[in-house]
């Protein structure tokens, strides 16, 4: 962590991952609490404003980018209890007007984490559906969320014309489960999206393909 969070500032304009440094930012945003277990990795996504597409750092590993989905990640490995702390993701412009953005508490706990899923990255087939399941042990209310975007809560709901249902279970582990299921894929469904329960939060990527024509055939032909 400390490789790109060492207190640096560059001089050009650049989008990076800061901790505990008074670093103000403009059109970004990302998860607000996060929970990993030691040891573990976490891939946080940064989304950013339209206007920032050329101004992005990238010369570190760690960091990457995605101009077509205005989404940087910051990918964290090996994690310990001293990476337990507050980060921001900045656009940072030295000599320019800054705005203030939403932080992202990171804990690394020993134990298994409140809020984890299996898998951060999840793919699916334009029509068809994906399925993610949140483990939780912490209370709050449970939603479904595309970053930057709307929510789904209860038990069923609507993400940008795609249906969203939400199921709580318990698996053979005895673990509770919150089930989330899209169905009616569409390609503009690719994105970033949150399992949130109470105030935790778990980002997890979509990633949309097209059908190709065996699976096309294989379903007419199963219908």
């Amino acid at each position: 962590l400390a490789a790109f969070c060492n207190g640096i500032l560059f001089s050009a304009v650049q989008i990076v991952l800061y901790s505990n440094l008074n670093v103000f930012c403009v059109d970004v945003s990302t998860a607000r609490h996060v929970s990993v277990q030691s040891g573990g990795s976490i891939t946080i996504p940064c989304s950013y404003d339209q206007y920032y597409i050329h101004h992005v750092n990238t010369d570190r590993a760690s960091i990457s980018d995605d101009i077509t989905q205005k989404v940087f990640t910051v990918i964290m490995t090996d994690l310990g209890p001293d990476d337990s702390n507050t980060y921001r993701c900045a656009v940072e412009i030295n000599g320019g007007t800054d705005s203030m953005i939403q932080l992202l508490y990171l804990s690394v706990t020993p134990d298994t984490p409140e809020l984890y899923v299996d898998q951060q990255e999840v793919t699916g087939v334009e029509g068809g559906s994906v399925t993610v399941c949140c483990y939780y042990s912490n209370s709050g209310d449970m939603k479904w969320c595309r970053m930057g975007g709307d929510c789904v809560s209860g038990f069923s709901g609507t993400l940008n014309g795609t249906s969203v249902t939400l199921k709580r279970t318990s698996d053979a582990n005895n673990r509770t489960v919150l089930t989330v299921t899209m169905s009616g894929l569409k390609m503009e469904n690719t994105d970033w999206y949150w399992c949130r329960v109470g105030e935790l939060e778990m980002p997890v990527h979509i990633t949309v393909s097209q059908q190709t024509a065996t699976q096309r055939t294989s379903k007419m032909t199963s219908s």
